[in-house]
């Protein structure tokens, strides 16, 4: 037996026979350490610019909603190929797995590419259909544009980590994200205050810790360290493949897209209601939110290799065991931060944006969100399930109901009755109301599922 084949072997013994609680556990802490200074980075970045002026603060939700189009298509790919792929390895075919990660990487070069190429065409617009206000434009515009530069490098990053942790090798991609998220830290310092380039300099320096995250990812690939393997001669257009990718990948580009649309959405009725300082309020709360939700996400991401993997390797029993674990760790995790964050949340706004007005919108907001996200395990991780598992209607349907099938119209109707409460209000009612679905879905999955492993 040859050295790549003692590797592959040793690989789906890990990912078949290690106990399922450490196995998730060792893939969620990588993955975990990548968001935190990701998230991290996305808070230091609102603080540096927070201290700009309440206008440029807004700017960042502006900008994040053009960010979560990338990350859309980068995370349709990237969990496309990466649930297809890891369950071709469970099945050990590792040709076929390195033809799926192939193709989708090129894919999600090729979207990013032309999301750069749209966005300059149609910067202006853009920037007013994202949410901005005439106060908040400049400031936008110039975070904006540095960005837009490195699109295809932003979405096919995404694409890469999930393929890598799809294989199992999450501690590989953490160095990529975390090289990225410490330099981008760091630039922003450099360039909007030690070089005076103001906002343009977070601009400035997210592009170039993006090329550098995306040119680690990549080497990862090219030098062997992992069994599906990148290159010119794999990517294929047969047998359907991109079509494959595209579907199973499709609830995350729903979910993202819809979050992206949620997220624009929030802009244009937080401004509504309460001007410059509404935008600034419901961007900060959306990311101290999401940094309080990473935690929970990072474990269903070291849970979705060992779903994918042992599903295509007929492991059921042990895909069972992992999500009942994952639900019950994710859910532990996130109510101890939860009640901090609630005890917090004024002095956690002020951290952002010293503006009475802006902390009294965005604490409300934030303990709202907090006792709804206690909820939001289960659906997560349902979600992760039913993707890796390949089945596509069901995870694109909850995916929807989670991104913003329920979140978009609450957020349209509520305003109507509630005014600003109920912009604060619609997000975390839409949590709570996708809560059913998922159980109905979670119990009809295991049910047609056989409870044995099967022999290898």
């Amino acid at each position: 037996m040859d050295q790549s084949a003692r590797a592959a072997k040793a690989q789906y013994d890990k990912m078949t026979k290690s106990p399922v609680h450490r196995l998730i556990v060792t893939l969620a802490i990588p993955t975990i350490l990548s968001m935190m200074i990701t998230t991290i980075y996305n808070l230091v970045d609102t603080a540096f610019v927070g201290r700009l002026g309440t206008s440029a603060s807004g700017a960042v939700g502006v900008v994040f909603g053009f960010m979560s189009i990338m990350q859309a298509f980068g995370f349709m790919f990237g969990q496309g190929a990466g649930s297809m792929l890891s369950r071709k390895l469970g099945e050990r075919d590792a040709d076929a797995a390195s033809r799926v990660a192939s193709t989708g990487f090129a894919a999600s070069f090729t979207s990013g590419i032309l999301i750069a190429v749209f966005g300059f065409i149609f910067e202006d617009k853009l920037i007013f259909m994202l949410g901005s206000t005439e106060t908040i434009a400049p400031y936008a515009k110039d975070y904006l544009n540095n960005i837009m530069f490195v699109a295809p490098f932003c979405a096919s990053s995404f694409t890469l980590n999930n393929m890598l942790r799809y294989e199992g090798r999450a501690k590989l991609g953490m160095f990529g994200l975390l090289t990225g998220g410490i330099l981008n830290i760091g630039g922003d310092a450099l360039f909007m205050f030690g070089m005076n380039m103001g906002i343009a300099g977070a601009g400035l320096s997210t592009a170039i810790s993006q090329v550098i995250s995306f040119s680690i990812l990549l080497y990862m690939f090219l030098s062997g360290k992992t069994q599906s393997k990148l290159a010119f001669s794999n990517i294929t257009f047969k047998d359907k493949m991109l079509t494959e990718i595209i579907g199973t990948g499709f609830p995350s580009l729903l979910r993202q897209g819809l979050g992206s649309l949620a997220t624009i959405l929030v802009n244009f009725k937080a401004a509504e209601y309460a001007m410059d300082a509404g935008v600034s309020a419901m961007t900060i709360v959306t990311r101290v939110a999401f940094f309080l939700f990473a935690i929970a996400l990072g474990i269903g991401q070291g849970f979705q290799p060992v779903c994918a993997f042992n599903y295509g390797a007929g492991k059921y029993k042990r895909q069972r065991e992992a999500y009942r674990f994952t639900l019950l760790l994710a859910t532990v995790v996130l109510a101890v931060l939860t009640v901090f964050a609630m005890i917090f949340s004024g002095s956690l706004i002020r951290i952002f944006r010293d503006d009475p007005a802006v902390i009294e919108i965005g604490t409300r907001a934030l303990r709202l969100q907090c006792i709804a996200q206690l909820f939001l395990p289960i659906v997560m991780v349902t979600e992760m399930l039913m993707q890796s598992s390949g089945k596509k209607i069901p995870a694109t349907l909850l995916s929807s109901l989670r991104g913003g099938i329920l979140f978009i119209p609450l957020l349209i109707v509520l305003p109507i009755f509630r005014g600003l409460a109920g912009v604060q209000e619609a997000q975390p009612l839409s949590y709570l109301l996708a809560v059913p679905p998922a159980l109905l879905m979670a119990d009809r999955f295991f049910k047609h599922t056989p409870n044995e492993d099967q022999p290898d």
